[in-house]
């Protein structure tokens, strides 16, 4: 992920990494690739939204379907609860067509990042 940050120019301290890392942590889950860590998925889920904070694939198992299995899952979960579904997306991250191929479109913008919603 800090490649993506430093790519927006967004530099983060340790310190800011780790706090990022904490915050929302209860809604944080291990992605486990053959019984390995493989990445993290981090939710907020309300009564009427699940925003995906965090969503990140480490690359040695990028390109093997994992982020779109898991991505399923979590829009199977929204359409089930009848709740929006939400991810905001570096501009630089190419994640954004894998977001944008599942059905995912662009409803705002900053500086930095574009807020995405399931539709």
């Amino acid at each position: 992920m800090v490649e993506h940050l430093e790519k927006a120019e967004i530099y983060l301290s340790d310190e800011e990494h780790k706090a990022r890392i904490d915050k929302y942590f209860e809604g944080a889950y291990i992605i486990l690739a053959s019984h390995k860590k493989g990445g993290l998925l981090k939710c907020i889920d309300t009564k009427d939204k699940i925003e995906i904070l965090q969503f990140q694939v480490l690359p040695e198992y990028q390109g093997k379907g994992i982020g779109k299995y898991i991505l399923k899952r979590v829009i199977s979960k929204a359409k089930s609860e009848n709740k929006n579904l939400i991810i905001k997306v570096l501009k630089e991250n190419p994640a954004r067509y894998l977001y944008e191929q599942k059905g995912f479109k662009i409803v705002g913008e900053d500086q930095f990042e574009f807020c995405m919603k399931f539709v």
